[in-house]
């Protein structure tokens, strides 16, 4: 290599391998002081990607078992008051007995039958103020109140639908009706496709023309009709959910979640999660469609839809006791009322049946979900944490590579200097 002072070389070799050892001891000191081993996408965007999607996991798994805890809750205030109400029943049996033996006189079944009469005025008060987070609990609504828990993930998410059948002394206690679990849905294409090439997905905002209806058979027979009148893709979600339709959800989603193959992967549109067999769901007066493409939705079935635990009243109806026509004026009035309470208490044990049943439902999900909570959050530290062992041994390396690289600029920089010496 000949002499000469233009460019000194060995310099610039120097002070790029000093900027690199000073980037790596800086990453290195951020890893030690921050104790994570990723502080920007620049230090592993994949690593970054997943443990980011396992810190969204394990979030949603905390608030699941939460969830499941506050449905627990509501469980056992609806057990409770059902456990008052049997205590009650037994106190009217008691009263229905003494009045049916004919030794009793007009007065006494009259006195009798005040305080059977006050027992159920005070089921009708039950049923009325027992109340969770300040809503009524024996509403006897068909939509349930939906106990959600999952990993923020369609296929990790479920819902337990609970049931609470209305109480009153006309309807004392709910029997023969079935749970059944399913993943059934339809999914509503919102996407336009040419030749089965996507070139528009449909996003949340963008507006929708039509509807979808809903057509509800009643446990008596009758029918009740819903039409959604949403002019957004949100919107229309949102009424869905917000409507309780008796097991059907609504989400936003593509159609490679949910299996449809028939078009384009990329589409997306709206997955309607259905597991009453007692809800037909069909597009409404015009055909739904994502104003900006004009594409008109198609209706397909799903088997991906949200797994769903939901009550199903049996055929025709389920059973409980009427005993707002009951009373023991007289021997044979309290006979009748007997019969009538041995079936009430019947109907109530099945109730509570079901409530103790779903409580031990929920403990378990709950139990599940803390479970996998750990291990995912286990999965994301051992993504982010800074191994210290490596990164203590990195900053000696680095500390010491800093020290010499000052060292050989500083001689490469003294090396130029040489050439004076030929000019003496």
């Amino acid at each position: 290599m000949s002499l000469g002072v233009l460019n000194n070389i060995s310099a610039m070799y120097a002070e790029n391998n000093l900027n690199q050892t000073q980037a790596s001891l800086q990453n290195t000191l951020t890893q030690l002081s921050s104790g994570s081993r990723i502080n920007s996408g620049a230090d592993d965007a994949a690593g970054l990607s997943l443990a980011n999607g396992l810190q969204a996991n394990s979030s949603a798994l905390t608030q699941s078992a939460t969830n499941a805890g506050e449905g627990v809750g509501l469980l056992q205030v609806a057990d409770g008051a059902l456990s008052q109400v049997t205590n009650l029943l037994n106190r009217a049996v008691t009263l229905a007995t003494e009045a049916s033996n004919g030794t009793l006189n007009s007065s006494q079944d009259a006195a009798a039958n005040q305080e059977y009469q006050s027992i159920l005025s005070e089921i009708n008060n039950i049923g009325s103020t027992t109340t969770y987070n300040s809503q009524q609990v024996f509403t006897g609504s068909a939509g349930g109140t939906q106990i959600f828990t999952g990993d923020s993930s369609t296929a990790g998410s479920s819902v337990n639908n609970l049931y609470f059948a209305k109480l009153t002394s006309s309807s004392v206690g709910d029997a023969g009706g079935t749970v059944q679990q399913s993943s059934a849905g339809q999914f509503v294409d919102l996407s336009k496709d040419t030749a089965g090439v996507l070139t528009t997905a449909a996003q949340q905002s963008d507006a929708v023309a039509g509807g979808l209806k809903f057509t509800i058979t009643n446990a008596d027979g009758t029918s009740t009709n819903f039409t959604t009148t949403a002019t957004t893709v949100s919107g229309l979600i949102s009424e869905i959910n917000k409507d309780a339709i008796p097991g059907v959800t609504a989400t936003f989603t593509t159609a490679s979640a949910v299996g449809d193959a028939a078009v384009a992967s990329g589409d997306t549109g709206i997955l309607l999660s259905n597991t009453n067999s007692s809800v037909v769901i069909a597009e409404g007066t015009t055909a739904l469609s994502d104003t900006p493409t004009g594409a008109t939705s198609a209706l397909t079935a799903s088997s991906k839809a949200i797994d769903t635990i939901q009550y199903v009243q049996a055929a025709g109806g389920d059973t409980s006791a009427d005993l707002s026509v009951t009373d023991l004026l007289n021997s044979g009035d309290a006979q009748a009322a007997l019969s009538a309470l041995n079936g009430a208490i019947s109907d109530v044990a099945a109730q509570r049946g079901y409530i103790g049943a779903q409580i031990n439902t929920l403990n378990a999900v709950a139990n599940v979900e803390t479970t996998q909570q750990e291990n995912v959050t286990s999965a994301e530290n051992s993504i982010m944490s800074t191994d210290y062992g490596a990164a203590t041994s990195n900053l000696s390396k680095y500390e010491i590579l800093t020290q010499t690289g000052i060292s050989a600029l500083s001689q490469a920089n003294s090396t130029e200097q040489e050439v004076t010496k030929l000019l003496q």
